[in-house]
């Protein structure tokens, strides 16, 4: 892996994200190797980074692609993923976004409503065109994760809750233009505990059985993704558990009903490859608390402002741990929210240091924004 030492890092003007091409080639190798005697197909979840660096390898290693946008389409073929390894999904898929992926040929839309089913249908017949589709159930499973980003109990936005989903397979399976191949998932992200997948995937198996039973015959599943990071230790663990969870699914899914498992992996695919670099601009002291004020704020790393979420944050300026202060650190965006971490444990930090906040791969670059006038975060891939 890429060492993170002042005196190694590019000459590049500050706040700017570093990805570690070496990790992530790695990462992408240890999922290939847990997934090559299985009938698992790996797609990359877009949404994550959709750097088009880091694009460019994964498309290179044979990954398909997870898009939830005609945008993320676009940018999954501009980088090279093979349109039939292409799977779409989104509540609200605008009638353009549609008529563009049927124009690509993509493999499949996940659909999340009978009303988007119907709309499909629709536009394949007018284009004459068959649109592949999986229809996505909620499975209400409580993934144990923040509420922002739970999407598989019965009453949410995404996906079709359990007791509409023999309607939604009755119209599927006799509309003219659509050809449904199986059903997709998708419980949560971040999740620690393979509790959560064993629980997804004993009611796959109650569903398959089920409509095996009465004559409708799906032999795929998308699982989704979901599987998460160590944020507080990226060193020690610059892998996520990829063993154990496709071991879960190849353990507990009855093989004999599925030809196929679609996974949709974005966070433990590319997050600890990815550290956000800035400068210290300020050391505040105030009343009770000492402030490090940083030129990255949370228009480049969004992750918590607003999850709350914690980043292992390091100054790499300063490296001795014998000598060390509580701070909070803080970004220059005029929001009361623009926090980075509250009593940080650091080594005494002074105007000038450089700060790398960890495992900001994902959900970094790719959700930043121009708030307060500032310029996109550049980035630098070594």
């Amino acid at each position: 892996m890429y060492s993170l030492s002042e005196n190694k890092l590019p000459k590049q003007q500050t706040p700017y994200y570093l990805y570690d091409s070496s990790l992530l080639k790695a990462t992408l190798a240890q999922i290939t190797d847990y997934t090559a005697t299985s009938p698992f197909k790996v797609h990359y979840a877009i949404k994550a980074c959709a750097n088009p660096a880091i694009l460019d390898i994964i498309a290179k290693a044979g990954f398909g692609a997870d898009c939830v946008s005609g945008g993320e389409i676009k940018a999954a073929v501009k980088a090279g993923f093979n349109p039939e390894s292409i799977v779409y999904a989104g509540v609200g898929k605008s009638d353009e976004e549609i008529r563009y992926a049927l124009s690509c040929g993509i493999g499949c839309f996940n659909v999340e409503s009978v009303e988007e089913l119907e709309i499909i249908q629709e536009i394949a017949a007018a284009e004459s065109k068959i649109a592949t589709v999986a229809l996505r159930v909620n499975p209400d499973i409580d993934a144990h994760t923040h509420h922002y980003i739970t999407t598989g109990l019965k009453e949410n936005k995404f996906g079709i809750d359990l007791r509409m989903l023999d309607n939604a397979v009755a119209k599927a399976t006799n509309m003219a233009n659509i050809k449904l191949c199986g059903l997709h998932f998708h419980i949560g992200s971040q999740i620690t505990t393979m509790e959560p997948f064993v629980l997804l995937c004993k009611k796959i198996n109650q569903l398959l059985a089920k409509f095996q039973s009465e004559g409708i015959n799906i032999t795929q599943v998308n699982v989704g993704g979901g599987l998460g990071i160590d944020y507080e230790h990226p060193d020690e663990n610059p892998f996520a558990p990829f063993k154990p969870y496709f071991d879960t699914f190849r353990q507990n899914l009855d093989s004999g009903k599925i030809s196929l498992v679609h996974f949709e992996l974005g966070r433990s695919v590319v997050a600890q490859c990815g550290t956000l670099i800035s400068r210290v601009l300020y050391v505040k002291q105030g009343v009770n608390k000492k402030f490090v004020i940083i030129d990255a704020g949370m228009n480049d790393l969004l992750r918590p402002a607003l999850y709350g979420a914690h980043h292992n944050i390091e100054n790499i300026s300063n490296t001795d741990s014998t000598a060390v202060e509580r701070y909070d650190v803080v970004g220059p965006i005029c929001e009361s929210s623009d926090i980075f971490a509250t009593d940080e444990l650091l080594p005494i930090t002074q105007r000038g240091d450089l700060i790398a906040i960890r495992s900001a791969g994902a959900y970094g670059e790719t959700m930043a924004s121009t708030y307060n006038m500032r310029t996109l975060t550049p980035y630098v891939i070594v």
